[in-house]
């Protein structure tokens, strides 16, 4: 893919895109332009949003005694500031920077907590406040920075002197002013989202002009008409995403009401569209559903997400926005990806897992894709995002979409997720008693010739899971006989799922009480050693089941997962 395959137009058009803003972005940060961003401070903080977010006094106190548990990794700083440390993890930066953690001080509700945010607030303000470089000053972290600092300007400002609470506001004025100049430069997706969420929070909790307020809910909203989907998907396809934002966006909510200020009606009905969307993709372990980017899940995050959620009823059978299948009978859940590839310049944590699919079974986890180890280290992503790791069909030993790019395009784009599937024909096929669809995607079209077709049911009050894997030439044609064309269907484990095989068929799934066989009539089932990357303490050894056959041979491949009595 030297050239950027088919897709080179679109690539260029991102790269070309991607360098302007980057480029109007360093010019907005240099000695040159910092001038700009001096101005009146504002006298005080009017409101103090409410955080969603779980917050753990013993963090805290971590904390006091430089022990900095951030984004998987402890660092301790001996004494040193954190600031100052020289820290390799990215993520544990950002997360620094973000300043997210005064939370914990929140929770602490000591005098001794209190000094130690104003402390380290002003030790970032004295190292960090005028400098707008590095990962301190990215525009996703500089808006984590702004809600943090305005969320817990209580914690932050009690018992702090004139000196410190002018110092304060000076630098919050500072950073919103920053944070304005180069919101429309983020990058798509997420970033930008923040970016106009933390502008909204500025609005109404410092003392603004009304026009002030008026264009950060205007610019929010047309941010949430480009990004929220009809069924309360982001546009990215990514579940964790819908957390992240509903996590800023319901607080938001409440300080709008708060400050009897009436929210702009697309962040209304963004809310109103996203819980329900988050109940869609929880598997019944209490997990989100391990899809474009999705690890490990925080139940009670997600617990007190949908504390605020007013519908009733049971979640959706299908989000066709966002490309998602559920099916619920009895205790078991199936949730399937049966969508598109996402727009290119949202793509960079998109996985090639189209017709994939998770089961659980009352509170367990049985059948899963592999995610991702949110704090670990880069080099495993390009494992976690192909298609072998995912429990679909694999042709070739190849994904259904690419995402290593030529340096020349990673560079400045990221491994953003090309030629993958632009076609993903969808049809539900629910009856009575039974719960069910046909997808099949074109991922392998122009490269192999070969559509693959899968339709899976679920029935017997959720007691059976029932499938069956296709491959057809060009418009549903069989394949030309002698094709050397290779072909695998997995089923990854969830790592709590005990895999025997008692020589009566095929592998029985033993999950707490419950024994599921898996049978195939087609293809002799062989089990493979496997990794789940999204484990909570980070990556477990699992296994997964796979069906291997030339589709030549075996055009059509069925399979069922069936609960014994």
């Amino acid at each position: 893919m030297a050239n950027g395959g088919g897709h080179s137009p679109r690539l260029w058009a991102l790269v070309a895109r991607n360098i302007w803003q980057q480029t109007r972005r360093r010019l907005r940060s240099g000695p040159g332009y910092r001038w700009r961003y001096a101005g009146r401070t504002p006298e005080r903080v009017l409101i103090a949003p409410p955080d969603l977010r779980l917050a753990d006094a013993r963090i805290a106190a971590e904390i006091y005694h430089g022990r900095y548990p951030l984004a998987g990794q402890l660092v301790e700083s001996g004494g040193e500031s954190p600031f100052q440390l020289p820290v390799a993890n990215r993520g544990w930066q950002r997360s620094l920077y973000g300043f997210r953690w005064l939370r914990h001080m929140r929770a602490a509700g000591s005098d001794l907590a209190s000094a130690n945010a104003r402390s380290l607030v002003a030790d970032w303000i004295a190292l960090q406040g005028w400098r707008m470089t590095g990962p301190a000053w990215e525009v996703d972290t500089t808006a984590k920075r702004v809600i943090a600092w305005l969320q817990h300007s209580s914690v932050v400002l009690q018992g702090a002197d004139f000196r410190f609470y002018r110092s304060f506001l000076r630098s919050l004025a500072v950073q919103i002013r920053y944070l304005r100049s180069v919101a429309g430069e983020a990058p798509i997706g997420r970033d930008r989202m923040r970016a106009r969420i933390a502008l909204a929070y500025a609005a109404l909790a410092l003392p603004a002009p009304v026009s002030a307020l008026r264009q950060a809910s205007r610019q929010l909203a047309e941010e949430l008409e480009r990004q929220i989907l009809p069924d309360g998907g982001h546009v990215s396809r990514n579940p964790l995403v819908i957390v992240e934002l509903l996590a800023d966006l319901l607080p938001l909510r409440q300080t709008y009401a708060n400050q009897a200020e009436m929210p702009p009606p697309e962040l209304v009905g963004a809310v109103e569209r996203m819980l329900p969307a988050l109940r869609f993709f929880r598997l019944g372990d209490g997990s989100l559903a391990r899809f474009n980017g999705m690890g490990a899940t925080i139940q009670e995050r997600i617990a007190a997400i949908l504390r605020h959620d007013d519908t009733a009823g049971a979640p959706l059978t299908q989000a066709p926005h966002s490309g998602y299948q559920r099916l619920a009978l009895g205790t078991a859940v199936v949730i399937a990806d049966t969508g598109v590839a996402p727009p290119v310049d949202v793509s960079i944590r998109a996985h090639a897992g189209c017709l994939s699919f998770e089961m659980s079974s009352g509170r367990q986890a049985i059948v899963v894709n592999s995610g991702v180890d949110t704090y670990g280290s880069a080099d495993f992503r390009p494992l976690a995002r192909a298609t072998a790791a995912h429990s679909t069909a694999t042709l070739n030993d190849t994904s259904s979409a690419r995402f290593n790019l030529p340096p020349h395009f990673t560079r400045w784009t990221g491994s953003v997720l090309v030629d993958g599937p632009t076609k993903v024909h969808v049809q539900r096929t629910d009856r009575p008693g039974r719960q069910g669809f046909v997808a099949s995607h074109d991922g392998y079209l122009a490269r192999f010739g070969i559509l693959h077709e899968r339709e899976i049911v679920l029935s017997d009050e959720g007691r059976v899971l029932s499938g069956t894997d296709s491959f057809l030439g060009p418009r549903g044609s069989a394949l030309p006989a002698g094709s050397g064309d290779g072909a695998t269907v997995r089923f990854h484990l969830h790592p709590d799922v005990d895999l025997q095989w008692d020589g009566t068929g095929g592998p029985v799934l033993v999950v707490a009480k419950d024994r599921w066989r898996f049978h195939s009539p087609d293809v002799a089932p062989t089990v493979e050693d496997s990794i789940f990357f999204a484990a909570l303490p980070g990556p477990r050894r699992t296994r997964h089941i796979a069906l291997s056959f030339k589709p030549c041979e075996v055009s059509r491949v069925r399979w069922r997962f069936a609960l014994e009595d």
